[in-house]
């Protein structure tokens, strides 16, 4: 009797377990289920008649734990013509597995689909024993051909082996292309054989390097390259997960890198460096000198021989002009040739290379400013970042691939005290998940012209965030990219926020299996009638601190207390966490009047009293250095229990003093050291009076700029 009431609950185990449709992510057009299932074990097949799929057996053996046959298998990979290109079929009975492919991409999707109807732990360790798969026939295709992202490799160095990391967390995800930004001003991270300097040199800074080190790590020699065989193997590992790898070259501007170990290729006018310690802050490409065409030639000649993407990406983007209005050799070229603005000179370089490209059979992707000045070719593909109108700008005429910053820069901050930038927008995954072309005003005609969409992450902010890690990278990046994945594959009209959240939560079971530090929703923090209280929806555990300690306990039940403002919370499950939660009050800031004075002369432009008010920075005159120093003298000495006093950006740690000290005073008149600048900043703690005065003292010479960036404090008010 007890074994049939065993067996009964497992048969209703298994029942239960299927009578749901599958977590799905991104949403097929069509799921029909059926009744039982087929199981797969460690002694499963896995088989094709097409030897082009020879990969894809190789990587669902080695992903899944499969055995590989060239007879029938259990799992039966199939190109079917009459399906379109990443178009599928899957079809689960209890006697096998058949997956249908237009192509390469389509049958990929099908296992990418397969993996999710499989335990979680496919995702790490591959089946550690049998799984039963619910017998179900899945269709399904893209929406948009392309679904991208680009990663930025050159900010914040990273090497082969995480970049294959994170083209397996696209991959799951269905995400088909990969941009690698292989040069910008602060390296170049891609081998160029007939310029071996430009990477070996290029690719490191700080230390005996030329290229000044930007956005953290400033005393050490740090960086790297790709070769070109590790390119390869780049190349060769996204295509077996169905991802084109796309280089981009960014230019005439973002060149600084480049321009510091070949300064022959700037413009020739006199300029003085004097803010800068001598060192050349010019970033651009003379478009009037010739010879920079022969070593563009060169270069791109070599690239397009390297990548089998269709597209090379030649940038566009943010040129400094002002450097061609001081040129006369490109002044002249421009009254020569009819110009009247700078972006037809621009229009005049991208159309050079351009025409490279075409020599080697490839075509050109550019940012959007690059099509401002005149036509470019036809088979041009415009990147639109900058806002929806320019993307909607570009699709009148070219083929486009939408990335709005405001809503697919994943490095954008996702709450105002979280880390990132915010220039374009503060948002998270449900901003994201909520674009569709029609509500942002494209027209058919526009519509037409759109590839796809593309998330991105610039990594300045990655540097000074233990970039050996990828956890920064998880945070900014998950779960924005898995709602990215849904707005390429889903039309609009068929999405539905809270649907889909309730599916994104059982999907960071897949997440937490891979091992991915996404960002979880902030826990929601109530106080009443004396209580404090916290909740999450997700199946997070919640972690609290009280200020001062700060030790973290995990919270179990409301909080009897008087003192709300004390407690913070935080969400955990695997890698994962939350931003830090609380009642208002604990995240208040006050803001005492004082004065700012200096060793440098504030620039009129962003003058000190611009700081003094708070909510903008201030801009000294010239780079800082040995000795130099930045006061902050109160009206009358404020009491906190925290204070952060800054140089630099506000979420960026450039234009700062690199290295220095801090001290405080509690009359005005004496100082004592209290600690050392980390990225620009230090955090006062629980200082023993009220402050008068804080000094910061620079102890290194210059910062790669023309200015040192000074900051309000940020002040904490006692609890």
């Amino acid at each position: 009797m007890k074994r049939i009431l065993t067996l009964i609950v497992m048969v209703m185990a298994h029942v239960a377990a299927f009578a749901h449709e599958p977590i799905i992510i991104p949403t097929p057009k069509n799921i029909v289920l059926g009744e039982g299932s087929f199981t797969i074990s460690p002694n499963s097949t896995i088989a094709t008649r097409s030897s082009e799929l020879h990969p894809l057996v190789d990587y669902c053996a080695k992903q899944i734990g499969l055995v590989k046959t060239n007879k029938s298998g259990d799992i039966e990979l199939i190109i079917d013509n009459n399906l379109s290109g990443e178009e599928y079929r899957l079809a689960v009975t209890i006697t096998g597995i058949t997956i249908c492919g237009g192509d390469y991409g389509g049958l990929f999707n099908g296992i990418m689909t397969l993996m999710q109807l499989l335990p979680e732990e496919v995702y790490n360790e591959g089946l550690q024993g049998s799984a039963e798969v619910p017998c179900c026939e899945i269709s399904d295709a893209p929406r948009f051909e392309h679904r991208g992202f680009m990663l930025d490799v050159c900010r914040t160095w990273m090497d082969k082996e995480a970049v294959m990391n994170f083209i397996d967390l696209l991959a799951y995800h269905k995400i088909n292309s990969l941009r690698l930004h292989l040069t910008d001003d602060e390296a170049w991270r891609i081998e160029i054989k007939s310029h071996p300097e430009l990477a070996e040199v290029g690719g490191y800074r700080g230390g005996d390097s030329p290229i000044w080190p930007r956005y953290g790590k400033w005393n050490e020699k740090w960086g790297g390259y790709y070769t070109q065989d590790d390119m390869r193997e780049i190349i060769a590992y996204a295509a077996a997960r169905n991802i084109e790898v796309i280089p981009e070259i960014d230019l005439p501007g973002h060149s600084l890198c480049m321009a510091t170990m070949h300064p022959e290729i700037l413009c020739d006018y006199t300029r003085t460096n004097s803010a800068s310690f001598g060192y050349d802050t010019r970033s651009a490409f003379c478009a009037s000198r010739e010879e920079n065409y022969t070593l563009l030639a060169n270069i791109l000649g070599e690239v397009c021989e390297l990548f089998p993407s269709e597209y090379i990406h030649i940038g566009g983007d943010e040129v400094e002009m002002s450097q061609w209005k001081r040129c006369p050799s490109c002044q002249a070229l421009m009254h020569e040739n009819g110009m009247s603005s700078t972006s037809e000179l621009q229009q005049y370089f991208m159309l050079r290379l351009i025409d490279i490209l075409a020599k080697h059979g490839k075509k050109p992707a550019v940012w959007n400013e690059a099509i401002e000045g005149g036509k470019l070719s036809d088979e041009t593909l415009v990147y639109g970042w900058e806002n929806v109108k320019e993307c909607r700008t570009a699709a009148t005429n070219y083929k486009t691939i939408v990335m709005p910053g405001q809503f697919f820069y994943f490095d954008m901050k996702q709450s105002a005290r979280e880390p990132g930038h915010d220039w374009a927008a503060i948002f998270d995954w449900t901003k994201v998940y909520n674009f569709t072309l029609t509500a942002q005003g494209f027209t058919e005609v526009e519509q037409a012209n759109i590839l796809g969409f593309e998330g991105s992450f610039f990594s300045e902010a990655y540097a000074s965030r233990n970039p050996e890690s990828a956890e920064y990278l998880h945070y900014q990046t998950f779960p924005r990219i898995v709602a990215l994945a849904e707005v390429a594959w889903v039309d609009g009209s068929e999405r539905n926020e809270t649907t889909f959240y309730t599916k994104m939560v059982e999907h960071y079971n897949r997440l937490d299996a891979i091992g991915i530090a996404y960002r979880l929703m902030p826990p929601k923090v109530v106080y009443k009638d004396g209580v404090l209280s916290a909740s999450t929806d997700d199946g997070s555990d919640i972690f609290y601190s009280r200020e001062p300690m700060g030790v973290e306990m995990l919270y179990t039940k409301p909080i009897s207390t008087d003192k709300p403002a004390e407690y913070s919370f935080v969400a955990r499950r695997g890698e994962a966490f939350s931003p830090e939660a609380g009642v208002a009050t604990h995240f208040k800031t006050i803001t005492p009047a004082f004065d700012i004075t200096s060793s440098m002369n504030d620039s009129e432009k962003f003058s000190f009293d611009k700081a003094e008010g708070y909510g903008r920075i201030a801009r000294t005159t010239r780079a800082g250095d040995v000795g130099d120093w930045v006061m902050f003298t109160f009206n009358e000495p404020v009491s906190c229990r925290r204070m952060k006093v800054a140089t630099g950006n506000f979420q960026l740690p450039r234009y700062t003093f690199e290295n220095g000290f801090v001290e405080v005073s509690y009359d005005g008149k004496t100082f004592e050291r209290v600690g050392e600048l980390d990225c620009g900043m230090y955090f006062i703690e629980y200082p023993s009076q009220p402050i008068k005065a804080v000094r910061i003292t620079c102890t290194s010479r210059g910062n790669g700029a023309e200015w040192v960036s000074i900051q309000p404090p940020t002040i904490w008010p006692k609890l």
